[in-house]
């Protein structure tokens, strides 16, 4: 029997609503979720949100079960969390929506240990440990991490547990040092000369930011950029000591397996590990907004324009 399901659109650049449309049974092969929990993430979204996605990423920027077309209207996201009608609880790439109908291999089921509102988190650790792969960082290297959103401190978190290895967050928002802190990074509020780093890691999403980024590098070292820019165009300082110290400028993106793992990594088994690697109590910290999917369309707006700061700001759905 047909029924309806509620979903978050982008009507138009800075302009969201809430549309109601129809939702089908489930077919042979297919799950009907029931939303618990999804989550915006900052960085995608609100470019997505703010019609800066460039044209010429129009394809390449789809994500699962989206619907309609940059730059609006446009039903984009990533990270929900719902339950199967047999009261199972999964994770699945999808725009925010209350109720959806899905192929069965698209839902990943959370595992033990890890709450539902915590899973929230997955899509950004299935970044950060994509990033970590594309980065090389190995046991005792000296890390710099800018840019202390959430794939940055997850990128830190996850290379602060290899033995040895020295892990020093950069980022202007002072209220990051207490979060960072409890992840086990470092934190400075600017960037030190002597840092001297095997590997950084730029994820500020701002020209600045990679500067600092570029300075922070030792000789022959990686500069890994996690940040996606949009549609503006980014100044690269690569006359100072970019040559001279041999650096190396690489970019890291989810969409692909990192090419160290593809032979043997499916998306899948990424995702899965993904959720493995959020059992850990302390991620809590990341999540610290929250509100109704009801208010999402006023939510977005404050998220873009800065009103409302938060790291990962979670969206719970009634009922």
């Amino acid at each position: 029997m047909a029924s309806t399901a509620t979903a978050f659109w982008v009507v138009e650049p800075g302009r969201g609503a809430l549309r109601q449309e129809p939702l089908g049974d489930p077919a042979p092969g297919e799950v009907l979720v029931n939303a618990r929990y999804s989550a915006v993430s900052r960085g995608t979204e609100t470019l997505v949100f703010t019609g800066r996605v460039p044209e010429s990423e129009y394809d390449r920027m789809r994500c699962p079960f989206q619907a309609g077309v940059f730059p609006g209207p446009v039903k984009y996201g990533y990270c929900s969390v719902g339950a199967l009608e047999d009261g199972t609880d999964v994770f699945c790439l999808h725009p925010h929506q209350d109720r959806y109908v899905v192929p069965r291999e698209s839902v990943h089921p959370i595992p033990d240990g890890v709450p539902p509102a915590r899973a929230v988190l997955a899509a950004n650790m299935e970044t950060a440990l994509n990033a970590l792969w594309d980065s090389g960082i190995g046991p005792g290297d000296r890390l710099a991490v800018v840019g202390l959103g959430v794939v940055g401190l997850l990128i830190g978190y996850l290379s602060a547990r290899m033995p040895g290895t020295e892990v020093l967050g950069i980022d202007v928002d002072s209220r990051r040092r207490p979060v960072a802190e409890k992840l086990g990074i470092g934190f400075a509020a600017t960037a030190s000369g002597d840092t001297d780093a095997d590997v950084v890691v730029h994820a500020s999403g701002t020209a600045a930011g990679l500067e600092t980024a570029l300075s922070l590098a030792g000789i022959e070292a990686t500069v890994l950029e996690a940040s996606w820019h949009g549609a503006g165009p980014v100044a690269i300082p690569l006359g100072a000591a970019f040559h001279s110290r041999r650096l190396t400028l690489r970019s890291t993106q989810v969409g692909m397996v990192a090419p160290s793992r593809r032979p043997r990594w499916s998306h899948g088994r990424r995702l899965a590990k993904a959720l493995d690697l959020l059992a850990d109590p302390t991620l809590d910290v990341l999540i610290n907004g929250e509100s109704a999917f009801t208010s999402l369309p006023e939510t977005m707006a404050a998220l873009a324009d800065g009103s409302r700061p938060a790291l990962c700001h979670r969206i719970r759905y009634e009922g």
